[in-house]
C-alpha cells in the first residue's frame, strides 16, 4: 500500500448493495480504510500521526455542543448515501446514536450531524469534490481542515444542488460552527509545528 488512496481490483461494477457487501468483507491492512466513490472501492490509509493533537482538540470542542442524542466519534464507521451511492468514513463525525442500534457494520448518513475531514495532498481531491457533494446534500455542517496550508473551511445548509454557505479562515482565528452546534471553534490548536528537517509536512 502507497500513502495515496488507489482504487483496487473487484468485479464488474453491480449493483450499490452488492459493492458496499464488497466493501464490508475486504480485509484492509491495518492503518487503511475502504470507502466507495464514484462507483469504485478506493482503499486510503487512515490521518497522520501527526493529526492525532488537532484531531483530539477538534473532537473535545464539538462534543461539547453536539446535539441531544448525538455522540462524537473517530472511530472508523462507514456511512452511507445511497441516493449517492457513496460510502464514506469521515476522520470526525457527529451523528445519531440511535443509528448504531441496527445490525450490520454501515450507518445510514441521514444520522449524521456533522462530519470532518483533515484533508491532505493524497485526499484533497475527494474532499473537496466527491464528499463535498455527498455531503452537501444532507449532512447540516462540514468541516474540511486543509493541514497543508492550515485553512479551515466550514460549509452548512445543504441543499439537494449541495451546500447554500460557506466560510474559510486561517487556522488561529475563531470559526463559528453554525446550527445544530452553535458556538465559537478556537482553531488555534490546530495549528502544527515545523516538521523536522528531512521529513516532509504531508
Amino acid at each position: 500500500m502507497t500513502e495515496r488512496p488507489a482504487a483496487i481490483d473487484a468485479p464488474p461494477a453491480g449493483s450499490f448493495e452488492d459493492m458496499l457487501r464488497i466493501v464490508e468483507d475486504l480485509n484492509t491492512p491495518a492503518g487503511y480504510k475502504a470507502e466507495l466513490i464514484r462507483g469504485k472501492i478506493v482503499v486510503s490509509p487512515w490521518s497522520k500521526l501527526r493529526y492525532l493533537r488537532p484531531m483530539r482538540r477538534l473532537r473535545a470542542q464539538v462534543e461539547a455542543h453536539a446535539p441531544e442524542g448525538h455522540v462524537t466519534e473517530t472511530s472508523p464507521f462507514l456511512f452511507v448515501f445511497p441516493p449517492s451511492e457513496r460510502g464514506f468514513g469521515p476522520d470526525l463525525f457527529v451523528a445519531d446514536e440511535s443509528a448504531f442500534d441496527a445490525d450490520g457494520r454501515h450507518a445510514d448518513g441521514a444520522a449524521l450531524s456533522l462530519v470532518a475531514e483533515l484533508t491532505s495532498d493524497s485526499t484533497k481531491d475527494v474532499d473537496w469534490l466527491d464528499k463535498l457533494d455527498t455531503y452537501g446534500r444532507i449532512v447540516p455542517v462540514y468541516l474540511l481542515l486543509d493541514m497543508k496550508i492550515q485553512e479551515i473551511s466550514a460549509f452548512w445548509d445543504p441543499s439537494p444542488k449541495g451546500y447554500r454557505s460557506r466560510t474559510n479562515i486561517p487556522f488561529g482565528r475563531p470559526l463559528h460552527v453554525p446550527a445544530p452546534f452553535d458556538f465559537e471553534l478556537d482553531t488555534s490548536e490546530f495549528i502544527l509545528p515545523e516538521p523536522e528537517a528531512g521529513t516532509s509536512p504531508e
